[in-house]
């Protein structure tokens, strides 16, 4: 059987701080590439600019004002909005589409827009916790979390709120969830229907019970 000092790969002390002295010189030439080192053309600060992304010219309709930018085609619109728009109310959390803190409305349907690119949004209405309400005017479902305590640190609450919007609309649309006990007519506003149709949004302080308080407030049954 092969030793360990016989695999190919393996480089000596010696030879491993040579290499690393010529790769530490080469770097601290002008003008020298590793493009140049194999033969290629050097990468001219033009011909790096010719390989970044372009960025794509945009026209979201945000809050009912139509906001122009420019972003990388790949940029989420989480990350549109916070960072280019900077409507920071969205939250940013898990960014992997599973704790809903950063749940937006977008034609009147709630998504989690860290999972959503911007550029597939040109045209579409998308309303932020920013665009429900204000101080001067609170959206009844910003009233009732407030009147109910539905909160603790507050990180997780715009994403809990637009989503609470939009369970009132799918409720009052007649869409059944998973626990519901029929699926056409009018549908009650249960704690147990509540619970299932938040499941997607996380909260870490538990504040569960005080939520479902204030949608059932909001909803008109409290």
């Amino acid at each position: 059987m092969a030793s360990d000092s016989d695999a190919p790969w393996r480089l000596s002390r010696r030879q491993f701080l040579g290499t690393s002295a010529v790769l530490v010189a080469t770097s601290a030439i002008p003008g020298y590439t590793f493009a140049q080192a194999s033969g290629g053309a050097p990468l001219t600060p033009q011909a790096i600019a010719a390989r970044l992304p372009q960025l794509l010219p945009l026209t979201l309709q945000i809050n009912g004002e139509a906001r122009r930018l420019k972003v990388d085609s790949r940029t989420t619109l989480l990350d549109a909005l916070r960072e280019n728009l900077h409507l920071t109310g969205t939250k940013k959390g898990c960014d992997h589409g599973q704790c809903g803190a950063c749940t937006v409305l977008v034609n009147g349907q709630r998504i989690n827009s860290c999972l959503s690119l911007a550029a597939m949004h040109e045209g579409d209405a998308i309303t932020t916790i920013e665009g429900l309400g204000n101080a001067e005017r609170l959206h009844p479902m910003q009233a009732a979390f407030l009147a109910k305590d539905g909160f603790q640190c507050g990180y997780c609450t715009p994403g809990q709120i637009c989503s609470a919007v939009a369970l009132l609309d799918e409720v009052k649309a007649g869409m059944p969830s998973h626990v519901s006990a029929r699926l056409d007519g009018p549908m009650r506003l249960s704690e147990e229907e509540i619970r299932e149709r938040m499941s997607g949004n996380l909260c870490r302080c538990s504040a569960y019970p005080n939520i479902v308080a204030a949608i059932q407030m909001a909803g008109g049954q409290a």
